[in-house]
């Protein structure tokens, strides 16, 4: 009768499975992450490929211009001032018009954040 004792009830299949699936699902959830977190630093590298691509084609497409209007206007100074007026009246239409330029930009930052 004490070997009977001394045995212990065989563990049942439903705890097994218990720990098999809270394993799984541990692993699924790691997974996902690391999906996630792949997928937001690969969409930063390529948003930041493409904003470099676009400053240096603005820098060179300003100094161009440039040199054509001083062309045109026979001076040097006279056509970079040109670029700069222009680009002191794009500043300030940003800064004017900046909480209206500020809402799609967010919006647009957390639609990329969410994004699946």
């Amino acid at each position: 009768m004490e070997d009977k004792k001394e045995t212990q009830p065989p563990v049942p299949p439903i705890v097994d499975q218990l720990k098999e699936y809270a394993e799984t699902r541990f692993k699924l959830l790691k997974y996902e992450a690391i999906e996630g977190g792949t997928s937001i630093l690969a969409s930063i590298i390529a948003d930041l490929v493409t904003v470099i691509s676009m400053v240096l084609a603005f820098l060179f497409a300003s100094v161009t211009l440039g040199f054509f209007l001083a062309d045109i206007l026979h001076s040097y100074w006279m056509g970079f001032g040109c670029i700069a007026v222009l680009y002191f009246l794009i500043a300030m239409f940003i800064k004017i018009f900046k909480r209206h330029l500020e809402r799609p930009l967010i919006n647009i930052f957390i639609q990329k954040i969410f994004k699946r």
